[in-house]
């Protein structure tokens, strides 16, 4: 297993806490070197905020760790591709490199514009993208039948 897919099977970990909670199964860790720094997932219903997705969560509790607002040497790792909003978050704490999983064609930041990260930052799509989808429709499904 390399280490993207290391830290994105902690993302979905995290996914399944959100799951656990009737949130949007998304997940994600902050790596800085070789470990975790921040982990989150999706508290929008749980704090009854549209921003808590689980890439701010990581983002914030990452800056927090490091006592900074730029993650520089950071490495997001997230289930779901960002949004614009999560998108524009990156862009603002300049982190490193963004690793997702699934790519978000409703919603993703990629449809409206490919430049809201910073210039700087690499973008890795498509890790684990088959177990990420999976929960994500797993859960979409559930949620359709129990109506």
């Amino acid at each position: 297993m390399n280490i993207n897919e290391k830290y994105m099977r902690e993302a979905l970990r995290e996914a399944l806490l959100a799951a656990d909670k009737d949130e949007v199964p998304v997940g994600a860790v902050i790596a800085h070197g070789n470990r975790i720094i921040a982990r989150a997932h999706n508290l929008t219903e749980t704090l009854c905020d549209a921003t808590a997705h689980a890439e701010m969560q990581a983002i914030t509790s990452a800056a927090n760790f490091i006592g900074g607002k730029y993650l520089h040497g950071c490495t997001l790792y997230v289930t779901l591709e960002p949004c614009p909003m999560c998108a524009g978050a990156c862009y603002w704490a300049q982190v490193e490199q963004v690793v997702y999983g699934a790519a978000d064609p409703k919603r993703g930041y990629s449809l409206i514009q490919q430049n809201l990260l910073h210039p700087k930052t690499k973008v890795t799509q498509g890790v684990l993208a088959d177990e990420c989808s999976k929960l994500m429709s797993d859960f979409f499904k559930k949620k359709r039948s129990a109506c």
